[in-house]
């Protein structure tokens, strides 16, 4: 699923969200929305599509690259500590930002994330005005001030 977010002028930036819950993908895009934020947004929703999408094989031959990776570390056919150690570990790959993104506040999972190289771990919000406040807070990080790779 790709969600285009209209914009203005200049390049936009693209988001990969890997989520397999549809609630939490629609709420995901009511937040870009509420926020008004100029991004594009592929979906994918399980662990092996997002290799195949990132590695631009099968029905994703023409995906482009992402500027920055949702990842909701709980997945099915691969989680998303599995995801995250692949994505990390290929050249092409890791200087894309890993936000991970998940309901679990245990210390193992958030070191198993760190220690994984994601670049940043956040408890998904269950209210929508607190989600929306995360997204806000990500757009003004990520896509404003952050300088992001242009491999």
């Amino acid at each position: 699923m790709t969600e285009i977010i209209p914009h203005k002028g200049k390049k936009r930036k693209r988001l990969l969200l890997v989520e397999d819950n549809p609630g939490d993908i629609r709420l995901t895009l009511e937040a870009i929305r509420e926020c008004k934020i100029e991004i594009d947004m592929d979906v994918v929703s399980d662990g092996d599509k997002v290799m195949s999408f990132l590695n631009k094989e099968g029905e994703f031959q023409n995906a482009e690259r992402p500027d920055i990776i949702m990842l909701d570390l709980n997945l099915p056919k691969r989680n998303g500590i599995e995801i995250l150690r692949e994505i990390k570990s290929s050249p092409k790959l890791k200087r894309i930002p890993v936000i991970a993104v998940t309901t679990s506040e245990a210390d193992h999972d958030i070191f198993k994330a760190y220690d994984t190289h994601a670049n940043a771990y956040i408890l998904k919000p269950v209210d929508f005005d607190d989600f929306t406040r995360v997204i806000q807070q990500m757009d003004a990080f990520w896509f404003k001030t952050v300088k992001l790779s242009i491999d």
